[in-house]
This record gives C-alpha cells, structure tokens and sequence, in this order.
C-alpha cells in the first residue's frame, strides 16, 4: 500500500495524482468484477492515486445494467470523503423536451458535493438539441460535463462525424460549459488521418497534424481532455513526439485519469499511470507542466481547495 505523505514537504517528493475518471459498480458483464469503494481505493494506493473522481453510468438505459446511478456514488462518497469526489448524472432525454429544466436536480446535487455531469453517453449527436440544453444548464451551475464519444456504431456514446462539427456546434452555443472530452472517436480525432473503420477504435502509428481534437481545444479552451483509459493512452503513445508537443501547449486543458472497470485491475500497473509515471521519470515535460495534469487542473476545475 501506498505510503501517505505526512507533511509538506513529504507530499511535494512524490508525484500527486488525481483521478479524473474513476468508477465503481459492476461495470463490466462479469460479476467477479464488481467494483465497491474499498477496491476502487485500494487500486488507488497500489497506483499512488490521491483522489479519484467517480462518474456514474446508469442513469442512461445504455448503461444501466452498468449498477452505478448517482445516488451510489453519493453514497461511497460520503463514506470517504478525503478521497472520493461525486459527479453526478443526468439523461439529457428525461422529459424528452429540448427545454426540460434540470434546475431542481442540479441544485439537489449541487448541494450534495457533486462537481461534475459524468460519464454522459446516450447513444445521441452530440448536438441534439436536448443535449445542448443539459450542457447549457450544467454550464450555469458550474459543472463540468465529462463525456464519451463513439462513432455511433456501438450501443452507447455521443456520436460525432468526422472532424467533430457536432462538438464545435456545442462549444459554440455553450460557452459557459466546460466539456472533458474522453472515448475512441474523440482520441481518434487527434489526427488528421483517421483510417477507415478505426474512429471507434485505437489507430496507430504516427498522428498527422491539423486533427479536430488539437483544434478545437486550441479554439476553444473551454474544451478540455481527460488521458483515461486505451483510447487516451494510445492517443499519447503511438507518436510519442507529437504527445509530448500537444502536452505542453495543452497543458491547462488535459487531466491525468484511469477508466478502470475491473476489481482486479489492481493486480497490475495501470497504463496510464504507467505512462504518467514515465513522463515524470524521465524528464520528458517541465515539472510545472506536467503537475499540472497530474493534479492541478482538475483540483482548480473542481474548485477542490487542495493546498500547494
């Protein structure tokens, strides 16, 4: 287990980590699987992860034999509150109305410590019209919303067309909502060659400049990336050159996450902290640069109130 910190100065000689995206629940078929709280902090000190923020998936119907709504997370939350951060969801076609009001269940949440809308992935463009009204309103209660992008060939997950004009629709109508981009097509879309049959999956090889991912964020800096699961990985992996320059420009826009869906995935080093890990070994970004996606963003996104 990992070993806490136990002063300043202790803290400060070794990295700190704050998930962004983080699950408990059965999110995977195999029940054997099933993630409680106890695991899910137990996969943080083998990972040397200080806080993780747990994204509920079953308030959609794509999700829900996924056994993790928004009160589940409340509750494991509220059980360790010095290292477990709520977000909350909500199905943009509760009421089926492009102008359902949400006020009243954004300010229960609110209230109730949640600092985010997450995971949203309601097999929808990602501009229909009841999804810019949950965006707009998340935008008006400070609440980030962490989303997952498929090409609309899988049973879940905003879908887009190639070079995200959905996306950038929704960046230009809300300005006020941060959106966390995450999922093979958004990824896929780092470049500006994504071959055929793979934007719902995980290219490889070298990226080509002038993707939608890097220009948007670059247009819109209200468009922010989360590094979790195979498709972040592999979109920081498979170019390592280019990962290193779209690290460093973007480096108040991108937060450190994991996507862990399985209880024993705590057997073995996690991918992406593994490579976070390896940024930080080897010098690969300045120190300043790089805390900021370990933990730094997300704790000034969230308002999190962390010392340093």
């Amino acid at each position: 287990m990992r070993r806490r910190a136990t002063n300043g100065r202790a803290r400060k000689a070794v990295a700190m980590l704050i998930d962004v995206h983080g699950h408990i629940g059965r999110v995977l078929p195999d029940r054997r699987e099933f993630i409680d709280a106890a695991n899910l902090i137990a996969k943080m000190d083998a990972w040397g992860i200080e806080r993780t923020c747990v994204l509920a998936l079953s308030e959609h119907p794509e999700g829900a034999y996924l056994e993790c709504d928004t009160e589940d997370v409340l509750a494991a939350c509220a059980r360790h509150p010095g290292r477990l951060i709520p977000f909350c969801l909500i199905d943009p076609r509760h009421g089926n109305r492009p102008d359902m009001d949400f006020r009243d269940l954004l300010e229960e949440y609110t209230a109730r410590g949640c600092k985010g809308i997450g995971e949203l992935l309601p097999k929808l463009a990602f501009d229909d019209p009841r999804c810019l009204n949950l965006y707009r309103q998340a935008g008006a209660f400070g609440l980030p919303v962490l989303f997952d992008m498929m090409d609309g060939s899988w049973h879940y997950g905003l879908n887009d067309d190639p070079g995200l004009p959905k996306l950038e629709h929704a960046l230009q109508v809300c300005p006020e909502t941060v959106f966390i981009g995450h999922g093979p097509t958004f990824w896929a879309e780092i470049s500006a060659d994504v071959p055929v049959g793979q934007r719902a999956g995980y290219p490889a090889g070298p990226i080509v400049r002038g993707g939608a991912v890097p220009r948007l964020m670059r247009q819109y800096p209200h468009l922010w990336a989360d590094t979790s699961a195979t498709s972040g990985n592999n979109a920081l992996t498979r170019d390592p050159a280019f990962a290193l320059e779209f690290l460093d420009e973007f480096q108040n826009q991108v937060m450190f996450g994991t996507d862990s869906c399985r209880r024993s995935d705590v057997e073995r080093l996690w991918p992406t902290v593994a490579t976070i890990r390896d940024l930080r070994a080897n010098g690969k970004l300045p120190a300043e640069s790089l805390e900021k996606i370990e933990w730094r963003n997300v704790a000034r996104l969230l308002k999190l109130g962390m010392p340093g």
